[in-house]
């Protein structure tokens, strides 16, 4: 017999328990029947037309995403409504949605990790320890000390590609040792002293102000060059270690990982 989606929960529930998830987080189960056979898994960032259409098309059963659809209160799932229309094809479809978030990201080997692993981080250590193994971002020494700039090329060859690309803070040819590094959105660890402490930061979804003043007080204090990336890319790498885990707590199980892009912005205008 195959396992069901609640043997399924269970087990993404033993990799990223969902007592490290964050209070405001809507991480687990969000539809389907937990007695339903489960053969077949889909792994995506995000849960969108395209990724619900390739589960459905796929035959999965189950379509885990890192981004969780609900994450704010809705008053309604009307098919009028883009939410609405996801979860009915995902439902219609026989096809349930978990969510693995900030339960994820604070593992060891979750989205910060999986980034420092590929950028080969000696003895990476979470930003922000948040309970025993576990914690917010990483920070780690590279194996060598290299320029800013070979090391944004480093990210670039290391990321999916994306329309918005690599964006740095810094001078080219700055000699960098440690990297601080969050996956996903991490302007909220911009004050955090292993941050302020490193070489260089590298995360996603940097606004304007938190960069523009992390460099002003750089300048009188030091602090890191700035790296900012695609959040989206920055936490697909993390499918390929989710999947393997789950191949091991599931076998028998079919574990995809979606290839698709699912970062929002189709193409850039340069000057």
């Amino acid at each position: 017999m195959p396992p069901t989606l609640a043997d399924a929960t269970a087990a993404i529930e033993r990799l990223w328990p969902l007592d490290g998830a964050e209070s405001w987080d809507a991480a687990g189960l969000l539809s389907g029947d937990p007695a339903a056979p489960v053969t077949r898994i889909l792994l995506a960032v995000d849960a969108v037309r395209d990724t619900v259409d390739e589960a459905i098309e796929a035959g999965a059963d189950l379509l885990l995403v890192h981004h969780p659809l609900l994450m704010r209160g809705v008053t309604t799932v009307a098919e009028t409504t883009a939410k609405g229309a996801l979860l009915a094809t995902l439902i219609r479809g026989g096809c349930a949605l978990v969510a693995a978030h900030t339960n994820a990201d604070v593992v060891e080997t979750g989205t910060s990790g999986r980034l420092a692993g590929l950028l080969g981080l000696v003895d990476p250590t979470p930003v922000v320890e948040t309970g025993p193994g576990r914690g917010l971002g990483r920070v780690g020494a590279l194996p060598e000390p290299i320029t800013l700039g070979a090391l944004a090329r480093r990210v670039a060859g290391i990321l999916p590609a994306t329309a918005g690309g690599v964006r740095v803070a810094g001078e080219f040819d700055r000699v960098v040792r440690t990297v601080a590094l969050c996956g996903g959105a991490g302007d909220s660890l911009l004050g955090e002293a292993a941050v302020r402490s490193a070489d260089v930061y590298l995360t996603s979804d940097l606004r304007h102000h938190p960069a523009s003043e992390a460099r002003e007080t750089a300048r009188v204090t030091g602090g890191p060059a700035l790296i900012d990336v695609s959040h989206w890319a920055s936490e697909w790498l993390w499918l390929d270690t989710a999947a393997e885990e789950l191949r091991r707590e599931l076998p028998g199980v079919e574990i995809v990982v979606s290839e698709l892009r699912t970062d929002p912005w189709d193409f850039v205008v340069l000057p």
